[in-house]
């Protein structure tokens, strides 16, 4: 039997998820095609904050790569726009020239931005904050210009705040209510919510109507109807999106405010159904993720002919992070003259939770700061709950058990992506399923904005017990269930810039943290903030703090900085005076080719020091360490490449370079290997016109041959992809994780992909170049700051 054709008019989240449901119902039935006026694949329109904060790239909001339309057969047309149907053809056109024919017709054209008719509404400077491209005009203003004025105190408009802040703008947030999204939080939560958001630096104007977009061509600032003015180098517009039904209302498909549609989510028109943004369904337009889905998985079943019983509305509920903060909301969310509330409000913890009665049922609520009831509250308000079973519930939460455990199968773990507790351990169960990576493979859930992974995570340990526990979740210490992966996405979340505030605000179980977390925590955020994050000097560990080895006998160790191993005879002449002035007890060669003087005084380090007049070798540090070379080109007969010349190079541009552990290089300039680069975390090894880099070996206790990451040409190139790789390490290793357990862990294939992919190596190099540089010398600092040579060294002394 034929394929009929099915086609879609836009590649946004609604219409994709509409196939993903076709092709798991009916996989062969349908040549599938369709059309995109952005040049993307599909992506998480709800992500592009993130993007914008420069937490997220782009590829990271990806739903379905290029690949995937290829795997299931799928005709994509990004970048063209269908122009016109012909409904008696069945036919649409783009403004491609191109006609395509179809037996079904879906249209998801979303919806368009609101701009604000104002006088100089036109100028430049002035944008929406709707898609990609908006997020790329933001980031590109902040480049050159300082003052940002966000007008809409909604959801979009904090989000857009809360980006430009990250891109170092003033910014202020323009709202013509007298306090922030009022359709999502009554007045105490919004309150909380804008206290939080001045801490943070956003300025608010509330109960402000703009009159006017001031400046000639570009704009200069707003105007009020009150008379006020305020400055603005950039106006981003975030009151509300309206349905794009222009298509459809020019093609005669019936429309009010969005495109009409049944219960099947048909139009007035035989085979053309709408889904999404810019339906109309039983007078509602709905624009949050979970309706529009579940729209989707309605109209799948409609045209796959399978008995259902159609879309019926959706309880709406929000549950998001706002600038880092957890906000949650579903149902009524203001008390009337039939309410009842029930209200806590913690200002200690800084959390708040109202839930709304009526009748003796639950019909809303609203929480600020803790949401883990959120996902509970809105199962139950779904179901017309008696408040007395909300109790019930409580009380059995407080005797531990779990939430999920009471969950129905039909009940929603991923709000965002409309995966339910029965679809995610049929998964666990059916496909082995062990990880919360894996159930996001292979059921969606938590693939969007990830708040529901603990629930995914607790599902997993509902269902496969301590085998969940014991083999796949490994917290960073004792003093907290988080793991490495969890605390850092909360920092970037939450904004959270030192240590004790990422143990106050995730609730560590011990005040002060212990050995195994404090530096760790101190690494993380370092990577996170390389240019703003203030080292924890007391997290780390003793050497890395007096910046020697401690030896056995309470003497310290002193390596200087000998770039590639190589000296000079009058390097060597000082570290012989300095080694008789002080009396080193021994002076060794390493095996990273450096000299090592052993037996120098506590109290003695900064004047060697001072006198060595050279750089700190970082033998003590989780740092790159030492580049190891062979004598190359210039002098042995058997070298084909300049490998001293090379390995001084690596030296120099990684030089104190924070890592997760420590990182030993070796360079050599021939197959034979002196430098021993196939047991170094990054071996380079020089062939007749080609470099190899090696990466993820150890010579130590656990022994591992390097695997090989890259074959170049230039010594630029080396720089390049090494920075590649020890960004992506730096960025994704667990704090004490060798390079060789990491590479291992993930796969050289997988580290190949990354630093073999053009953008992302670029935007690697970038970020190593921002954490390089803001390198400081750790000898000569030590020496230019008194306070530090009395804490460390002299009050030592003194006993």
């Amino acid at each position: 039997m034929a394929k009929k054709k099915l086609v879609l008019i836009g590649n946004g989240m609604a219409g994709i998820r509409a196939i993903e449901e076709i092709l798991q119902l009916l996989p062969d039935q349908f040549d599938i095609t369709v059309f995109g006026k952005e040049p993307y694949p599909n992506y998480n329109r709800i992500q592009l904050s993130k993007v914008l904060q420069g937490d997220t790239e782009i590829k990271d909001i990806t739903l379905n790569e290029w690949q995937w339309y290829e795997d299931n057969g799928i005709l994509l047309y990004p970048g063209e726009t269908v122009t016109k149907i012909d409904k008696q053809k069945q036919v649409v056109y783009t403004d491609k020239g191109k006609e395509t024919a179809y037996d079904h017709l879906i249209i998801a054209t979303g919806s368009n931005p609101f701009m604000l008719p104002l006088p100089g509404a036109d100028k430049e400077g002035v944008t929406a904050f709707r898609d990609i491209e908006d997020c790329e005009k933001m980031i590109d203003a902040s480049k050159n210009y300082k003052r940002a004025a966000v007008i809409g105190g909604g959801l979009l408009g904090l989000e857009a705040a809360r980006g430009l802040l990250n891109l170092g703008m003033e910014v202020d947030v323009i709202h013509i209510a007298d306090y922030l999204m009022e359709r999502q939080l009554d007045h105490a939560a919004a309150e909380l919510l804008q206290k939080e958001l001045e801490s943070q630096g956003m300025n608010f104007y509330l109960e402000k109507q703009t009159s006017e977009i001031t400046g000639k061509k570009r704009v200069t600032g707003l105007k009020f109807k009150d008379g006020g003015a305020i400055p603005a180098d950039l106006v981003v517009m975030a009151v509300g999106i309206k349905p794009n039904i222009a298509l459809a209302q020019e093609s005669g498909v019936e429309v009010n405010r969005g495109i009409v549609v049944n219960d099947h989510m048909e139009t007035n028109i035989p085979n053309i159904y709408a889904v999404g943004e810019c339906a109309e369904h039983r007078e509602m337009v709905y624009g949050l993720v979970a309706p529009l889905y579940e729209q989707g998985q309605a109209l799948a079943k409609q045209i796959c002919g399978m008995n259902h019983q159609g879309y019926k509305g959706s309880v709406l509920s929000t549950q998001l992070k706002v600038s880092g903060v957890d906000v949650f909301s579903t149902g009524l969310i203001n008390e009337t003259a039939d309410t009842k509330s029930i209200k806590v409000f913690d200002e200690w913890q800084n959390t708040y939770k109202k839930i709304l009665v009526q009748n003796d049922k639950l019909t809303g609520a609203v929480l600020f700061g803790d949401t883990k009831e959120g996902t509970k509250l809105l199962s139950l308000i779904k179901k017309g709950a008696n408040v007395q079973e909300y109790l019930e519930s409580q009380q059995a939460g407080d005797d531990g058990e779990s939430v999920v455990a009471a969950m129905s199968d039909e009940e929603i773990i991923c709000g965002c992506n409309g995966v339910s507790k029965g679809t995610i351990v049929s998964a666990i169960k059916n496909d082995g399923l062990l990880t919360v990576e894996q159930v996001k493979g292979k059921t969606n859930a938590s693939r969007s904005c990830g708040t529901c992974k603990n629930l995914v995570s607790d599902l997993l340990t509902d269902t496969l017990g301590d085998e969940y526990e014991a083999d796949t979740k490994e917290s960073i210490c004792a003093c907290t269930d988080l793991t490495r992966d969890e605390v850092v996405a909360e920092i970037k979340e939450k904004g959270l810039t030192y240590s004790k505030e990422v143990m106050n605000v995730l609730e560590w179980k011990t005040e002060e943290g212990c050995s195994k977390c404090k530096p760790a925590l101190n690494y993380y955020l370092g990577m996170v903030y390389p240019q703003e994050h203030e080292d924890e000097r007391e997290s780390r560990f003793v050497n890395e703090r007096l910046h020697a080895n401690i030896q056995k006998d309470g003497t310290y160790s002193v390596v200087p900085r000998m770039y590639g191993g190589v000296t000079n005879a009058e390097d060597l002449r000082t570290i012989a005076d300095v080694a008789d002035k002080y009396d080193v007890g021994m002076i060794k060669l390493t095996g990273g080719q450096r000299i090592d003087l052993l037996g120098v005084k506590k109290e003695d380090l900064p004047d060697v020091w001072k006198d060595l007049g050279m750089p700190s070798g970082y033998a003590y540090g989780k740092s790159v360490r030492t580049v190891k070379t062979c004598v190359g080109a210039e002098f042995c007969r058997f070298g084909t490449q300049d490998s001293t010349g090379m390995g001084i190079q690596l030296e120099k541009k990684f030089e104190g370079l924070n890592t997760p552990h420590k990182v030993k290089m070796g360079v050599s300039a021939c197959p034979r290997n002196c430098a021993e680069g196939g047991i170094k975390d990054v071996g380079v090894v020089g062939l007749d016109g080609v470099w190899e880099v090696y990466v993820g070996g150890n010579g130590g206790t656990d022994l591992r041959k390097a695997e090989l990451l890259v074959k170049v040409k230039t010594q630029q190139e080396v720089l390049e992809y090494t920075a590649a790789f020890l960004q992506y390490y730096r960025e994704n290793a667990s704090y004490l994780e060798r390079t060789s357990h990491y590479v291992e862990r993930v796969g050289i294939e997988h580290v190949q992909e990354i630093v073999n992919d053009d953008q992302l190596r670029a935007e690697l190099n970038a970020r190593m170049d921002q954490a390089l540089s803001v390198y400081q010398e750790p000898w000569s600092h030590v020496l230019e700051s008194e306070t530090t040579l009395k804490d460390l060294y002299q009050k030592v002394t003194a006993k």
